[in-house]
């Protein structure tokens, strides 16, 4: 993954024109990241009342400081306490929901927390106030757990020779760094498959497990359709598929909501050239009846 390029907000075209704002509507953005698509929400008709979440609080803290998000509600908590922070805001009954499951360039680019195997940082990966760390995960779960999470979180076909590589590894010294991580991997010569770096399945997995984000998303879901009001949107983009099948399966098992798009929207090729991280992007939404 590429960490020096500027964010853009993935399928946000169609994103926008799905929610279907109105002049005056209330919206919000569970995953308010650098504020792509918020910014777009804002742009789209007069009168627009927003409520942003982020489990990041840098993310918030750099968007108080934007003037064009002087009037948007930011709130620093994980998106799975949703109807909590919505109460707390007033902002029940509202029109449009996003949640972008994506992370943003920033936190790539800038976090220091060993989001990305390009970079040696510490094996922290939290984006909020949990305890768990990579780091913990790394040097004191069992091997089955490891390789659970890697196969299960990562979708990785070598989860079991990664995972005795890395107990073989930490018997030797402990894991504390991306670099010593990336050592593991490459030692292992796994190759490279299509675009994908060898690392970036393993690094996805340990992302998900230390922020439990799987779990965010299944609490999150419910609550969204419920402090929808009637005719209200709620889209979410996903970008594995895990995700994707969480979100499929809850629209399609929920008879709350109709279903706007039947399959899910990708990006455009010309939007994958200019922006190669949005290739795995897939946009669901639906509507409360």
């Amino acid at each position: 993954m590429v960490c020096n390029m500027p964010h853009l907000p993935v399928l946000l075209r169609d994103t926008i024109n799905l929610l279907v704002l109105r002049p005056g509507s209330r919206n919000i953005d569970c995953t308010f990241g650098d504020g792509g698509h918020s910014r777009a929400i804002l742009q789209s008709a007069p009168d627009i009342q927003l409520l942003g979440i982020d489990t990041d609080a840098k993310n918030i803290s750099r968007a108080k400081k934007q003037k064009e998000f002087k009037k948007v509600i930011l709130v620093n908590d994980n998106f799975r306490n949703l109807k909590e922070i919505a109460l707390e805001n007033n902002f029940i009954g509202v029109d449009g929901i996003l949640m972008d499951l994506g992370w943003s360039s920033t936190q790539f680019a800038e976090s220091g927390r060993g989001f990305s195997f390009l970079r040696d940082e510490p094996l922290d990966m939290r984006l909020g106030a949990g305890d768990l760390t990579a780091e913990e995960i790394l040097n004191k779960w069992p091997e089955s757990e490891i390789g659970k999470i890697l196969r299960e979180y990562g979708e990785e076909r070598n989860w079991a020779k990664i995972a005795q590589a890395i107990v073989d590894y930490r018997h030797a010294k402990p894991i504390k760094t991306t670099g010593q991580l990336v050592e593991i991997l490459f030692t292992l010569r796994l190759g490279q498959h299509g675009k994908i770096n060898p690392a970036t399945k393993t690094f996805q997995a340990l992302r998900i497990a230390v922020n439990d984000e799987l779990n965010a998303l299944k609490l999150a879901l419910p609550q969204a359709v419920e402090i929808l009001s009637s005719g209200g949107r709620l889209a979410v983009i996903s970008f594995h598929s895990l995700e994707d099948r969480i979100v499929k399966r809850f629209f399609q098992n929920n008879k709350s909501l109709k279903i706007i798009t039947k399959k899910p929207i990708v990006p455009s090729r010309e939007e994958t050239l200019e922006n190669p991280r949005s290739r795995s992007a897939k946009l669901r939404v639906a509507e409360k009846i």
